[in-house]
C-alpha cells in the first residue's frame, strides 16, 4: 500500500511540475508573440527576400492564428496577395535587400488574376535594378507563369514543368442522381448561366463551352505573351511546345532546349548562385528575410494626408457567416455585417474615398443586395472606386456595378448577370426507393411549399411561382447594371445572360472602365476626391492571434485552424466547390447570384 501511494503522489508531482513548465514555456511564448507584433524588423545590409511559392496564396491574409504563432508557422499554409505585394514593395525600396529569391512551384491561385498580380509586383521591383533569381523542384504552370519574371530561372535534376495550357474536365452528376432518385429543381433566366449544369446535364452546354473558351483562351494568350517577353521566346512557340508534347514527362535537357530554364542545378550550386550575387564568401551565411520577417519591416509609405479606405470584400456573398470547424467566415461576404462596415465608412469624415476591392464569385441575391444598397449611400458622401481582383462576378459584379469607376486586372473574370434557384428533389429516393410517404393538413394551396419542393412529387405551380420570382430579380439585376453604368436595360440583356467574360473584353462592352492595378484604382480614388496628398487603410481589421484568444463567441478552439488546413488538403480541388454548395443550402437563399464555379489554378 505504501508503494501504492508513493506511486500516486510521484504521478501527481509529475503532472504539476509538467503543467508548470508548459505554463512557462506557453507565456514566453505569448510574451514573444506580443514584442513580434510591436517590434519591426530591422533589415541587415546584403539580404535576401525570400519568396516561397508553395502552399496557397489568397486575396488577403486573415493574420496569424495562436496555433501557427506558437508552432512557428508563420509562413506555412495560405498566405495573403495583400502581404506578398505589399512585402516586395518594401523589398523594392529597401537598400539593404539586394535581390529576391524565388523557391518552389507548387503554389496554388484562388484566380488567374492572382498569380497576374503576383508576378506584376515582381516585375515591378525588377525596375530598381535588383535581381531575382527563382530555383524549384518541379513547377506548376501557374508557379512557371510567375517565376518567368525571375533574370533567371533553374531546376532540381530530375525536376519537372507543368506546361499544358489552361482548362481541364469538370464532374457531370445527374447520372449519379438519376440511379439515386435525386432530381434538380431548376429556375434561371441567363442561357449562360451554367453554375446549374453539374447537378441537370451530363455534360457542358454549347453556350457553356463558348464563354469558357472565351475567357481560358484570353488568359492562356496572356500569360504566353508575358512569358515570350521575359524568356525571350516567341508566344507561338511556346504554344506549340503545350501542344506537342507532355513538358511534365520531358527530360531536363528538354527544358533547357525550350529555354524554359537557364540551367540544372542542385540545392548546393542555387546557394552558390545567391553567394555570388551577393559578393559573399563560400563559408559565408545568407542573411535571409522571410514573408513573416518582411510583414514588420517599416514601410517607407507616408501616413500623411487625407485617407482613403480600402475595403476588402472577397470569397462567397452569403446571409449570415456560420461557425464550426469546417467554415472559415472570414473568407465570406456577409451581407449584414458588410453594409454596416460600408455604412460607418460614409459616416466617418475623416475617410475621404473608398477603394472597394472585389474578389467574389457572387452568391446570395438578398445580401447582394444589402451591399449594393450600402455603396449607393457611401457614393452618395465620398468617391467609390472598384478594384477587381480574381472575379468580380455575378453578385461579385451586382456589389461593383453603383461604383463612380470600374478597374479591373487584365485576367480578372466579370459579368455573369443572371441569377437562379437550384432545388434538391428526393422524392424519388426517399418515396420511391425508400418508402417514405407525407401526408398532412394544411391550411392554404402552398403553405408547406419548401416540403413540397424538396419531398413532393407535383412540383409544377410552386416552379411556375419561382421562375417568376427569377424573373424579376433578373430583370431587376439588369436595372441594377443599367443605373450603374449608364446604359439601357435591354443593353445589358444583350451582354448579360449569365455571360462570364474576361476584363479584356468586358472593357469593350462598358462593364468596366478601365483596366489596372489597385494601385490605378487608388489614385482614381484620390483623384475624384481632389486631393493631393493622402494615404490608405485597408478594412476590415484583420484580427491577431490575441483577439482570438480573448474572443468570447463560439468559434472553436485554435486546433479547428488546423483542422480545416487537414480537411482542405484531404478534398484538394474539390474542397472550395464543396464548401460553397455547403454555404448555399446552409444559407438558405433559394436566389442565387452566382458565378458558373472554382476557378482556382496551380
Amino acid at each position: 500500500m505504501k508503494q501504492f501511494f508513493k506511486m500516486t503522489l510521484a504521478t501527481i508531482c509529475g503532472i504539476v511540475i509538467f503543467t508548470l513548465i508548459m505554463g512557462f514555456f506557453l507565456v514566453i511564448s505569448v510574451v514573444g508573440m506580443i514584442a513580434s507584433d510591436s517590434a519591426s524588423t530591422k533589415v541587415k545590409d546584403n539580404s535576401v527576400f525570400v519568396v516561397k511559392l508553395d502552399g496557397a496564396i489568397s486575396e488577403r491574409s486573415e493574420g496569424s492564428s495562436v496555433y501557427s504563432e506558437l508552432m512557428n508557422m508563420g509562413d506555412m499554409g495560405s498566405v495573403g496577395l495583400d502581404d506578398m505585394i505589399a512585402s516586395i514593395r518594401k523589398a523594392k525600396d529597401n537598400e539593404n535587400i539586394k535581390g529576391i529569391y524565388l523557391e518552389g512551384g507548387s503554389m496554388s491561385f484562388d484566380a488567374p488574376a492572382t498569380a497576374q498580380q503576383l508576378r506584376d509586383a515582381l516585375k515591378d521591383f525588377k525596375k530598381s535594378g535588383k535581381w531575382i533569381l527563382a530555383y524549384a523542384d518541379d513547377y506548376y504552370q501557374a508557379s512557371y507563369y510567375v517565376a518567368s519574371v525571375a533574370d533567371s530561372i533553374y531546376l532540381n535534376g530530375e525536376g519537372k514543368i507543368d506546361f499544358k495550357g489552361l482548362g481541364g474536365k469538370g464532374e457531370y452528376m445527374k447520372g449519379l442522381y438519376d440511379k439515386l432518385g435525386v432530381k434538380y429543381l431548376v429556375a434561371k433566366v441567363g442561357k449562360y448561366k451554367s453554375y446549374v449544369e453539374r447537378n441537370t446535364l451530363t455534360g457542358m452546354s454549347d453556350y457553356d463551352r463558348e464563354q469558357r473558351s472565351a475567357y481560358l483562351n484570353g488568359i492562356w494568350n496572356y500569360w504566353l505573351k508575358e512569358i515570350s517577353e521575359s524568356r525571350k521566346v516567341k508566344a507561338e512557340d511556346l504554344n506549340q511546345l503545350a501542344n506537342d508534347s507532355i513538358m511534365f514527362f520531358a527530360k531536363t535537357d528538354d527544358y533547357l532546349k525550350s529555354k524554359l530554364v537557364d540551367n540544372i542545378l542542385f540545392p548546393e550550386e542555387i546557394k552558390a548562385k545567391i553567394k555570388h550575387r551577393l559578393n559573399i564568401g563560400k563559408d559565408d551565411d545568407i542573411n535571409q528575410l522571410t514573408l513573416s520577417d518582411m510583414i514588420n519591416v517599416k514601410s517607407k509609405k507616408s501616413e500623411e494626408g487625407d485617407k482613403i479606405a480600402i475595403y476588402y470584400a472577397y470569397g462567397s456573398i452569403v446571409d449570415a457567416a456560420a461557425y464550426n470547424v469546417i467554415d472559415d467566415p472570414e473568407h465570406c461576404i456577409v451581407g449584414k455585417s458588410t453594409a454596416e462596415d460600408l455604412r460607418k465608412l460614409a459616416d466617418d469624415d475623416d475617410i475621404k474615398a473608398v477603394v472597394f476591392r472585389v474578389n467574389s464569385g457572387g452568391g446570395s441575391a438578398v445580401a447582394s443586395e444589402q451591399i449594393r444598397h450600402a455603396i449607393k449611400l457611401l457614393k452618395a458622401k465620398k468617391p467609390v472606386v472598384v478594384s477587381m481582383g480574381g472575379m468580380a462576378a455575378s453578385g461579385g459584379y451586382w456589389i461593383s456595378s453603383p461604383a463612380n469607376y470600374i478597374f479591373a486586372e487584365p485576367t480578372t473574370v466579370t459579368g455573369s448577370i443572371g441569377i437562379f434557384g437550384l432545388i434538391p428533389n428526393l422524392s424519388g429516393l426517399v418515396t420511391d426507393k425508400l418508402g417514405v410517404t407525407f401526408d398532412g393538413v394544411t391550411t392554404n394551396k402552398f403553405t408547406d411549399y419548401q416540403t413540397d419542393l424538396i419531398l413532393g412529387k407535383n412540383t409544377d405551380d410552386v416552379m411556375k411561382h419561382l421562375q417568376t420570382n427569377i424573373d424579376a430579380g433578373y430583370q431587376s439585376f439588369l436595372d441594377i447594371v443599367s443605373e450603374g453604368r449608364g446604359m439601357k436595360p435591354a443593353q445589358v440583356d444583350s451582354i448579360a445572360q449569365g455571360r462570364v467574360w474576361l476584363a479584356t473584353d468586358a472593357l469593350n462592352i462598358k462593364l468596366v472602365d478601365k483596366l489596372g492595378s489597385l494601385d490605378d484604382a487608388i489614385k482614381k480614388a484620390a483623384e475624384l476626391a481632389k486631393l493631393k496628398e493622402y494615404h490608405t487603410t485597408a478594412y476590415p481589421g484583420k484580427s491577431s492571434w490575441l483577439d482570438q484568444l480573448m474572443a468570447n463567441e463560439n468559434k472553436g478552439s485554435y486546433l479547428d485552424s488546423k483542422l480545416q488546413a487537414e480537411i482542405k488538403a484531404l478534398l484538394g480541388d474539390l474542397y472550395e466547390p464543396l464548401m460553397q454548395f455547403r454555404q448555399t443550402i446552409k444559407d438558405g437563399s433559394t436566389i442565387q447570384a452566382r458565378m458558373l464555379d472554382d476557378i482556382r489554378i496551380k
